[in-house]
């Protein structure tokens, strides 16, 4: 996928309409706010993004795969994400820029490569707040808060008042971020306490097995298939973990930083897994929480009846939903950031404002998805959009380093991935299969992401891929190694 050497030639501005002041001035005005997080931030970060999923929609995996199918999936996706996170923190380690993906695919992959994966990664990083603003708006109306009958003002809401905090600044944001995750995380473990005292063996495997499946049984209802099938709801429970490395350029020494943030986030997201996959299905039993927008409520309730642990926990979700939502705005931001200042898109993305916050990277995908939320209302298809977006940039960003391992094998490496090169094609292999099993899930749904892939496409081969800046951090780090590339040659 590597191409011709367009980043390097290509001028940082439009000198035929006569724009050409001074690289430095372009790039001062796209300046973060360098140091502002710290391993504990940046931990809080990385399980802030996945939270949400604990709360709501992994459960919609048992009717696809049953229990058994949905444990062996959330397994396999679980190795998936662990060696994904342990491929990205080597790449961060190298490469610590706001372009994250986008940044380590550059390099390997060329200008092409960088492309098809930061687009990836903002399609899932626009989609998924839309889809959870959607389900604030449900947990808001359903718990009788504020007397609404409608959840339009909800979204509105949400996307004015956090979009607000991170214009405020990133050190404040991500403190937000931090108190608001930790409330979640207490909850889940308040609901492991209530739920494990009810557990029993046999509501597990409850879910009546379809004889005409292939392998069915009562572990496997719905046979071998269902595994597969079961794929992007067991990614639920880490979908956008792998969105740290996006804070590199506002984090104190990233090149440590990060891959230890990155590893506790990860620890974290497996611990809460297991005990919120097992906890819940074990006290209420696969088949009643099945297809419910809030199995660890209804796990609580068997009766039917709330408890005071239930409301807590309910009351709770709604915590974990805006931990994510939040976080999932600055992932977004930072990747249209990052892809803006280098030219990929529209340039003027990338403006930072005098609290060196990326004020229209916030705005413009905050509209877009508060119009997406209020026109829809169908959260549950922008999140498989998401996730479809989501296996792409996991491939791609896999097999990037794979490609840096072999042709740059001197390149020096701060972190180094436990197992190097198997380690990132187990996750290449399994994102691979994750792909193909959206499919199964939403055929709508990935037809739409690929017409909005193939926009995007055309716009970059048409347009903006002549116009790359050479002086953006990612650009410069490929245009190197073509350089040594050269020499080497000579």
């Amino acid at each position: 996928m590597a191409d011709s050497t367009e980043s390097r030639t290509a001028p940082p501005f439009d000198t035929a309409a006569g724009d050409s002041p001074p690289q430095d001035a372009y790039l001062q005005k796209r300046t973060l706010r360098r140091g502002s997080a710290g391993p504990l931030l940046l931990t809080g970060l990385g399980v802030a993004y996945v939270v949400s999923g604990d709360f709501s929609g992994w459960n919609n995996g048992l009717a696809q795969g049953g229990f058994g199918g949905l444990a062996i999936a959330a397994l396999l996706m679980g190795v998936m994400y662990t060696c994904l996170v342990f491929a990205l923190a080597e790449l961060a380690s190298i490469l610590p820029t706001a372009g994250g993906g986008y940044g380590f695919a550059r390099r390997a992959l060329g200008t092409w490569g960088g492309f098809l994966t930061g687009t990836a990664i903002l399609i899932e990083y626009v989609l998924a707040p839309a889809a959870i603003s959607i389900f604030i708006g449900d947990y808001v109306e359903s718990l009788g808060l504020f007397g609404l009958t409608s959840s339009w003002p909800v979204y509105l809401a949400c996307f004015v008042v956090f979009i607000g905090i991170h214009l405020w600044g990133v050190g404040e944001a991500l403190r937000f971020s931090l108190a608001v995750t930790a409330v979640a995380v207490a909850a889940v473990v308040v609901f492991a306490f209530g739920a494990l005292s009810d557990f029993h063996v046999s509501a597990l495997n409850d879910i009546p097995a379809d004889a005409s499946a292939f392998g069915s049984s009562s572990w496997l209802p719905f046979g071998v298939l269902g595994i597969w099938a079961a794929f992007p709801f067991g990614m639920w429970f880490f979908l956008g973990v792998e969105g740290v490395p996006l804070a590199a350029e506002e984090t104190r020494d990233p090149a440590r930083t990060l891959p230890k943030a990155m590893a506790a986030a990860m620890g974290i997201l497996l611990l809460l897994a297991l005990v919120t996959f097992v906890a819940a299905t074990g006290a209420r039993g696969s088949a009643a929480i099945q297809s419910v927008g809030d199995p660890l409520v209804q796990a609580l309730q068997p009766h039917g009846k709330p408890t005071t642990v239930s409301r807590i926990v309910n009351y709770a979700g709604l915590a974990g939903l805006v931990a994510s939502f939040f976080s999932l705005i600055f992932a977004g931001s930072r990747q249209l950031f990052a892809l803006s200042r280098a030219g990929y898109l529209p340039r003027f993305l990338s403006l930072t404002s005098r609290r060196k916050a990326p004020y229209l990277a916030l705005l413009v995908p905050g509209a877009l998805g508060f119009a997406l939320a209020a026109a829809t209302g169908d959260g549950a298809r922008m999140l498989n959009i998401a996730v479809f977006g989501a296996t792409i940039s996991y491939a791609l960003m896999s097999l990037s380093h794979i490609v840096l391992r072999r042709r740059e094998p001197r390149l020096p490496r701060p972190y180094r991935t436990p197992g190097g090169v198997l380690t990132s094609s187990t996750a290449f292999v399994l994102a691979c299969s994750a792909l193909v099993a959206t499919f199964l899930v939403d055929k709508q749904a990935a037809f739409i992401a690929l017409v909005v892939y193939g926009v995007a496409l055309a716009y970059f081969a048409l347009y903006s891929r002549h116009r790359l800046v050479a002086a953006a951090p990612e650009e410069e780090f490929a245009a190197l190694a073509e350089a040594e590339a050269e020499l080497e040659r000579d």
